[in-house]
């Protein structure tokens, strides 16, 4: 009596064919390699064919020459980097507060405002103090701030 063997017939995967890349193992490599090509050049291209504007001939709209930038610091009562603090600025006569920003995870925070002016900043976090500060921003151009909240 003669046995036969099994032979194992080899079944169509359809989710095999439709995840395998048509080209050969080291496309990656090619695709990596156009990719990082087309990022050297884009800028390159892009400062050759964009026209810069002649010196000195910026728009007002566009323009921060004349801005003064006051830098805080804040930090809780231990003397950790306060997160999510929030700081409002405006001008001294002014009611309504015009400029905000939060500080960041190092209690860091910037915010630009127009030069020779008098501005008010007022300075609160959750379980924290309200504090102000009075700004003169007629000389100058900065401001370093570094506030201590209370409980």
């Amino acid at each position: 009596m003669m046995t036969r063997k099994k032979t194992k017939k080899k079944r169509f995967d359809p989710v095999f064919h439709l995840v395998r890349h048509p080209l050969s193992p080291f496309s990656h490599l090619i695709l990596v390699r156009v990719a990082a090509a087309l990022f050297i050049l884009l800028p390159v291209t892009l400062a050759i064919f964009v026209p810069m504007p002649a010196s000195g001939a910026q728009s007002s709209s566009g323009s921060h020459a004349h801005d003064f930038i006051v830098f805080a610091n804040v930090f809780n009562e231990k003397g950790f980097g306060l997160f999510g603090a929030r700081v409002r600025v405006r001008r001294e006569n002014d009611k309504k507060f015009r400029w905000e920003a939060t500080s960041d995870h190092q209690g860091e925070l910037a915010i630009r405002v127009p030069q020779n002016a008098h501005y008010e900043l007022t300075i609160d976090a959750r379980g924290f103090k309200t504090q102000m500060r009075k700004i003169d921003a007629t000389q100058g151009n900065r401001a370093d701030l570094t506030f201590r909240m209370e409980p």
